[in-house]
C-alpha cells in the first residue's frame, strides 16, 4: 500500500511541486528517505519519531516493516525541514493511523519536536507556486500567516501543530480558512524639513524619486549625503499588490519577512560587504542586497570604497533589472529593479577644493581615489548631483521650511499609462516613440552630444530624465528647458 501527498520546494523564487509518497513492506523495521533528499530532509526521521509521540501515533520503526518516503521527482534536490509535515502525514496515512489528504492540498511545515509546526522560509512564494499549478488549498504554520493574508484565489490553513492539521483532515476542512485582508498600504508620512538643502538640489531629488533615475550624490562630508538617501524611499508611493508579494517573496525566502511588505524599502550595505552579499549567489543560490531592494531604493554609502568586484557586478542588473545565478546544475534569475543611490566624497579626506577646509591628500591619492569607479559605471548613473557646504545659518533659520513636494504617484502614474513602465526603464527601441521632442530641444541635445562626447546610453539618460521633467510640468511634449535641465545633471566633472 502506497499514500501520497503533496507539498512544495523553492528552487529561487519558483515553487516545485513535490510528490512525498510513503509505502511500507514486510521485514524489519527500518525508516529511508529517497528522492535526492539533503541533510535536513534527512534529519526529519529523527525530528518526525518524537514528533508523532504528541499525536500518540506509532513511530515507523515501531512497525515489522521498511518504510520508504520517495521524494518525486527524484532527480530535483531536496532542501530544507518544510518537508517534514508532508513525511509525517503520507507515514500516518500509509500505516492507517490517520487519513489520506486529498490531491488538491498542498503542505508544507518544519515539526518540532513536541508536534508544533515551526515558521519556513519562503512560505509567499510557495503559495504563488501552488496557486499558479492550480492546487485549491494549502496547509502551513501559523507563525506564516501574516505574510499571506492578502493572497486570494487559494484557501490558506494556517496551523499551531500537528495535531491540529490530523483534526483538519479527520474534519474535512470544516475550519474557516485564513481570512483574506484587503490591501491598502497607508500614504506615508514625510518630513524634510530638518535637512538643509536648497530648493535647486530638492528638485533634482524629486526629479529622481519621480522618473526611478539612478542617481550619484558628490560633496564633502557632513552635508547631507546620506539622510538624502535615506528619504528617497519615502518619496517612492506605496506598492501595488503584485510588487508587494513580487517584494515580499523575495524577502521571504530569506527569512527576513515579518509580514507582507507595503512599501518601497532601502538596502543600505556596507562598503565592506561581498560581491556574494550584495549582487548574490552562494552555493544554494540566494538573492543579494540588490534584490532586496527590488522596487526599492539600493543606498551605497561611500561608493568608491565598495570592492571592485561589487561595482562592476552592478553593471548588467542596473540595465537589465534582473541578476542570473548560474551553477553547474542550475540557474536561478532574481528580479532587481531598484533605484541605485550613490554617495561619495571628493577625496579620501573629504576637503578636496574646499573653501573652508584643508586637503590633505596628494594629488596621485585623489587621482587613485577617483579611478576606482570605472566608465561604464558613472556612465550608468542619471543624474550626477553636486551636494554643497551650506552655511550654519540655515541650520537653525526658525522661517525654513518643508520644500513643496510634487505628487509623485499621479506622475508615476502618467509614466505607467503611456508606456508601462517607469521613465528611466524606457527600452532605447521605444524613446523616439516615448520621448516627444522639440526641434530646437533635439538640436541642443545633438550639440551637447558632441560637444561633451556624450555615448549613445548617456543620451538615451538625458532623454528620459527630460521625460521626466516634462511630466512633472504636465508637458507633452520635451522642450529646450527640460533637455538643458537634464544635461545639467549629467555633467560628471567634479574638478
Amino acid at each position: 500500500m502506497t499514500a501520497k501527498v503533496y507539498a512544495a520546494v523553492l528552487s529561487g523564487l519558483d515553487a516545485r511541486i513535490v510528490e512525498v509518497e510513503a509505502g511500507m513492506l514486510k521485514g524489519l523495521s527500518a525508516f529511508h528517505i529517497v528522492g535526492l533528499a539533503d541533510k535536513s530532509v534527512d534529519e526529519s526521521r529523527q525530528r518526525l519519531t518524537l514528533a508523532l509521540k504528541s499525536v500518540s501515533a506509532k513511530p515507523p520503526l515501531r512497525f515489522n516493516a521498511k518504510t520508504i518516503i520517495n521524494l518525486a521527482p527524484a532527480d530535483e534536490k531536496k532542501e530544507g525541514a518544510l518537508l517534514d509535515l508532508p513525511i509525517a502525514l503520507s507515514f500516518l496515512a500509509v500505516s492507517k493511523q490517520s487519513v489520506v489528504p486529498d490531491k488538491n492540498t498542498i503542505f508544507i511545515g518544519e515539526l518540532g519536536l513536541d508536534g508544533a509546526l515551526r515558521k519556513v522560509t519562503g512560505a509567499l512564494p510557495l503559495i504563488m507556486g501552488a496557486k499558479k499549478h492550480g492546487f485549491k488549498k494549502i496547509v502551513l504554520p501559523e507563525e506564516n500567516a501574516a505574510e499571506v493574508k492578502y493572497i486570494e484565489g487559494i484557501d490558506i490553513y494556517p496551523e499551531k501543530n500537528l495535531k491540529g492539521v490530523l483534526r483538519l483532515l479527520e474534519e474535512k476542512f470544516s475550519d474557516k480558512p485564513l481570512k483574506i485582508e484587503k490591501f491598502s498600504p497607508p500614504l506615508r508620512a514625510i518630513d524634510l524639513s530638518y535637512i538643509a538643502l536648497p530648493d535647486m538640489l530638492w528638485r533634482a531629488i524629486f526629479i529622481a524619486a519621480a522618473g526611478r533615475h539612478n542617481m550619484l550624490l558628490f560633496g564633502p562630508p557632513g552635508t547631507g549625503k546620506s539622510l538624502i538617501a535615506q528619504h528617497v524611499a519615502d518619496l517612492l508611493p506605496p506598492l501595488t499588490l503584485q510588487e508587494a508579494i513580487e517584494v515580499s517573496s523575495i524577502h521571504s525566502i530569506t527569512g527576513l519577512l515579518p509580514e507582507m511588505i507595503t512599501h518601497p524599502v532601502m538596502r543600505n550595505p556596507h562598503h565592506s560587504a561581498s560581491a556574494v552579499s550584495v549582487l548574490g549567489g552562494g552555493n544554494n543560490p540566494g538573492p543579494g542586497e540588490i534584490s532586496l531592494a527590488h522596487k526599492g531604493v539600493l543606498f551605497l554609502d561611500e561608493f568608491p570604497e565598495f570592492r571592485r568586484d561589487v561595482l562592476e557586478g552592478l553593471r548588467e542588473p542596473l540595465e537589465s533589472s534582473k541578476m542570473a545565478i548560474s551553477r553547474a546544475r542550475k540557474k536561478v534569475i532574481f528580479p532587481a529593479e531598484f533605484l541605485l543611490v550613490g554617495a561619495y566624497n571628493p577625496c579620501p579626506c573629504g576637503f578636496y577644493q574646499d573653501p573652508e577646509k584643508e586637503c590633505t591628500c596628494s594629488p596621485a591619492d585623489i587621482n587613485r581615489y577617483h579611478k576606482k569607479l570605472s566608465g561604464p559605471i558613472l556612465d550608468r548613473m542619471d543624474m550626477h548631483i553636486v551636494i554643497p557646504r551650506v552655511k550654519s545659518a540655515l541650520w537653525f533659520d526658525e522661517h525654513k521650511k518643508m520644500p513643496e513636494l510634487p505628487n509623485i504617484m499621479h506622475i508615476q502614474k502618467i509614466q505607467l499609462e503611456r508606456q508601462g513602465t517607469y521613465n528611466s526603464r524606457i527600452h532605447p527601441k521605444d524613446l523616439q516613440r516615448v520621448c516627444f521632442i522639440e526641434k530646437d530641444a533635439e538640436d541642443m541635445l545633438t550639440s551637447a552630444a558632441d560637444a561633451l562626447q556624450l555615448s549613445l546610453r548617456a543620451v538615451h539618460k538625458v532623454m528620459r530624465v527630460a521625460r521626466t521633467l516634462a511630466d512633472m510640468e504636465g508637458c507633452s511634449r520635451i522642450e529646450q528647458g527640460h533637455i538643458a535641465e537634464s544635461l545639467q545633471y549629467r555633467n560628471q566633472d567634479k574638478s
